[in-house]
């Protein structure tokens, strides 16, 4: 996994604290790849969260939160929700490939 131990607890932290105690966050992707170099942050969050407006302001609160405390980065969040009708098929590949944080 190529994030460090500071950018792994940052994420948790603002996961948490974003999306409620029970929310979980997975990293996917590339930086998932000791081999692979740069690349974007994947992460996939779980959360009880289900009210849209509530989804969004914790979404806007997780990504700020991670941009002052890592800098600039490119961050691709996917959240999923009890209420989410649609499932994409990149949600799949996330939780079957993705390493908990």
């Amino acid at each position: 996994m190529r994030l460090n131990d500071h950018q792994r607890q940052t994420i948790k932290s603002a996961t948490l604290s974003c999306f409620g105690p029970n929310a979980s966050v997975r990293l996917f992707g590339s930086r998932t790849d000791d081999c692979k170099r740069g690349g974007d942050i994947d992460l996939l969050i779980s959360t009880s969260l289900a009210e849209p407006s509530a989804l969004a302001n914790a979404e806007i609160a997780f990504q700020m939160q991670l941009q002052q405390a890592l800098g600039e980065q490119r961050i691709d969040v996917l959240i999923d929700h009890p209420n989410r009708r649609l499932r994409p098929p990149i949600f799949t590949i996330a939780e079957q490939t993705g390493i908990p944080l």
